[in-house]
């Protein structure tokens, strides 16, 4: 009992993660139907930036701020530099545009940061909590409060106010979004910043609990892909469910059968989802009449 509560424990702290960064691509899909394969280097930008300040001797909670604000003025310039210019391209070739733009950031945190491994205190000390005989870290039941108030108020905005709705119209419907008088190229750019916001807030979160470097955006990116598929693209309750689920699995696969295959599960998803249920378990499958 004691080592199935330890892998639940492992598995929604890290599922919270993922769902943090499928959030992220659902957001960006949403308002412009473009996949954002750089969602995974707001992750590493959050974190990565909180670390270095706060060598900088920059207090813990003004770091954190500074990295989210930064990260969310690189989703901007994104939008306005690479991906508004190359408005009314394929879908493939926003696709290829988001990936250079990942290999980009990267490449440029390489530069400014460096290549080794950081990590950062935990919020509220590293003594585990014993609960049923697993032992849970103080940190994970941050990340898990901290998800489900970043969802929460994200409903919230998307159902409560009027830019929300201005979210749903352009989601809907560009065109006549536009018609009515929403400013679309606005409210993508503002997809831009909330995912990037996100994201950094993601890698600030798990930063204490995993390392984090140049390069760790990538995987994460991988895996929150996956989870977003597994909702369903589009769907942020299904980009909540598919983080959680991707990460029990990986849990269960890592503490039953072997680490070694731990990654691989996210991939072995996709390919399911891809072959079983392409919509997902809360999307919904295109209609096209001829």
């Amino acid at each position: 009992m004691a080592e199935l509560l330890q892998f639940i424990s492992s598995g929604l702290t890290v599922g919270a993660i993922y769902a943090l960064v499928a959030l992220g691509f659902t957001l960006i899909y949403k308002a412009s139907d473009i996949i954002n394969f750089a969602q995974g280097e707001f992750v590493m930008l959050g974190g990565m930036t909180t670390v270095f300040v706060t060598l900088a001797g920059v207090p813990l909670p003004l770091a954190a701020l500074i990295a989210v604000v930064s990260t969310t003025a690189i989703g901007v310039a994104l939008h306005r530099f690479a991906i508004e210019p190359a408005r009314g391209a394929s879908p493939v070739a926003l696709i290829m545009i988001t990936i250079g733009a990942s290999i980009f950031l990267r490449g440029v945190a390489q530069i400014v940061f460096d290549r080794r491994f950081h990590s950062l205190p935990p919020v509220f000390g590293a003594d585990p909590i014993q609960f049923g005989g697993a032992a849970i870290l103080p940190q994970s039941l941050v990340v898990l409060a901290s998800a489900t108030v970043i969802v929460t108020v994200l409903w919230l905005f998307i159902e409560r106010t009027l830019l929300g709705k201005a979210v749903i119209a352009t989601a809907a419907n560009r065109l006549a979004a536009r018609l009515i008088g929403i400013d679309t190229r606005r409210v993508v750019a503002l997809s831009f910043a909330v995912s990037a916001a996100i994201g950094a807030i993601a890698g600030i979160l798990i930063t204490p609990i995993a390392l984090t470097s140049y390069d760790a955006g990538t995987l994460l990116a991988l895996k929150g892909f996956a989870a977003a598929m597994l909702g369903g693209i589009g769907s942020a309750p299904g980009a909540v469910v598919g983080g959680l689920l991707i990460g029990m699995m990986e849990a269960f696969a890592a503490g039953y059968i072997s680490s070694n295959y731990k990654d691989a599960v996210a991939f072995l998803i996709i390919l399911a989802v891809l072959l079983s249920i392409p919509q997902g378990l809360f999307g919904r499958a295109k209609v096209e009449r001829v």
